[in-house]
């Protein structure tokens, strides 16, 4: 522990060169597998010193990085999700939310039902309105899958001018460009042109090619997201970055995804691009997952205190290659998001005010938070809060 509290403290004036980051990556992480092993019936724990020394270390370690690099301020900002369809042509082995045509549970919203829900975003304070939905075939407008989500862009921003749009996957823009046969660098500048924003970085889920031949084999590859991703920043758009832990991944799976991160990020930077805006990390949620993977799993809900050590974890490997860490309230509950905050996060996400994904895979933590709810978060720690921006700035 000695040595990683040497390589990893953020004091250092350089970081550990790529000879040792991958040895470095999967050290902290195997150390702690081994230290630290996963009790599922943990709950958070509410005193520094019932914590093991090495858990402790671990997260002095995290947050002493968090201050460095973020600051005390947790931030949050103010938007509503707009899942719009869960029809899909793809079958993840996690995935609770997807729905065949017709079957019970499958909706596809109208584009006035979503302005309408714009609008309302826009009244109590939004200013993003984040859009994902699965992959349907059938969403065209005069035949072509670019024309619909193009005008899907354009409706929102008649309903709520001056919106941020935060859409649409690298797992959906790769579908837009195959259904219509088009390059992904067109896709992304008419998607621009209609008015998006930024991209969410989910659809990453393990970058591991061994985990999601068993995970989701139908998906994009590892190096397909990291193809899109490439795209994306290199047209001027900042994306997220996403993890989705807990279930059969290993901690070389881990490091492999982390290290990942950091390559395109330094990527980004070394070309004067954003990147990535922020990381986070999404606990894998089984409750109502299909069951193959559930009873591989074997629990329903995320492992609090395993999630935390990989906060930690992620916030120490990503290093000053990533300023800002969220956790996810909805799959953690907000109890277990402003833990987090002790564990190198310095932002609490969305108010979302709306949710589908996570919340048909059986998660806790509930579809919306307020304002005030985030902030007291926050202050319960003794941490001052703001709200921001979809990219970090303040809203006007």
């Amino acid at each position: 522990m000695e040595r990683l509290d040497h390589l990893l403290d953020p004091r250092r004036a350089q970081p550990a060169g790529p000879s040792q980051a991958a040895p470095l990556a999967l050290e902290l992480l195997t150390w702690q597998a081994q230290a630290c092993p996963s009790r599922a019936n943990d709950g958070p724990t509410s005193k520094a010193g019932a914590e093991p020394a090495a858990v402790a270390s671990l997260r002095r370690l995290a947050d002493r990085r968090r201050q460095a690099l973020a600051g005390e301020t947790v931030t949050y900002v103010v938007n509503r999700n707009l899942n719009f369809t869960n029809h899909c042509q793809k079958h993840c082995g996690f995935c609770a939310f997807r729905r065949d045509t017709g079957e019970p549970g499958a909706f596809w919203h109208s584009l006035e039902l979503l302005q309408e829900r714009a609008r309302q975003a826009q009244a109590v304070g939004a200013t993003e309105l984040c859009l994902q939905g699965g992959l349907n075939p059938e969403a065209r407008l005069d035949g072509s899958a670019l024309a619909y989500y193009r005008r899907l862009l354009e409706a929102c921003l008649e309903a709520a001018p001056g919106v941020h749009l935060h859409a649409f996957s690298p797992q959906e823009l790769l579908f837009i460009a195959e259904q219509d046969g088009l390059p992904l660098r067109q896709v992304i500048a008419e998607l621009r042109a209609a008015g998006l924003g930024s991209v969410p970085g989910t659809a990453a889920e393990v970058l591991s090619e061994r985990v999601r031949q068993r995970l989701c084999p139908e998906k994009l590859s590892a190096r397909a997201w990291c193809a899109v991703v490439l795209e994306l920043h290199r047209e001027g758009l900042a994306s997220t970055a996403t993890l989705m832990a807990g279930h059969i991944e290993q901690p070389a799976d881990l490091a492999a995804h982390l290290l990942t991160l950091v390559a395109l990020q330094q990527h980004a930077w070394q070309h004067s691009r954003r990147g990535f805006s922020e990381f986070v990390l999404l606990p894998f949620v089984g409750a109502h997952a299909p069951a193959p993977l559930r009873q591989r799993v074997g629990r329903d809900q995320p492992d609090l205190q395993s999630m935390l050590r990989l906060t930690a974890q992620a916030r120490l490997l990503l290093g000053r290659w990533f300023v800002n860490h969220q956790p996810s309230w909805v799959k953690l509950t907000l109890a277990g998001a402003r833990e987090a905050l002790r564990w190198g996060c310095n932002d609490l996400g969305g108010t979302l005010m709306e949710e589908s994904i996570t919340s048909m895979a059986g998660a806790l933590g509930g579809t919306a938070q307020t304002p005030e709810q985030l902030e007291a978060a926050a202050l319960q720690l003794g941490r001052p809060v703001r709200r921001r921006t979809t990219l970090y700035g303040a809203p006007a």
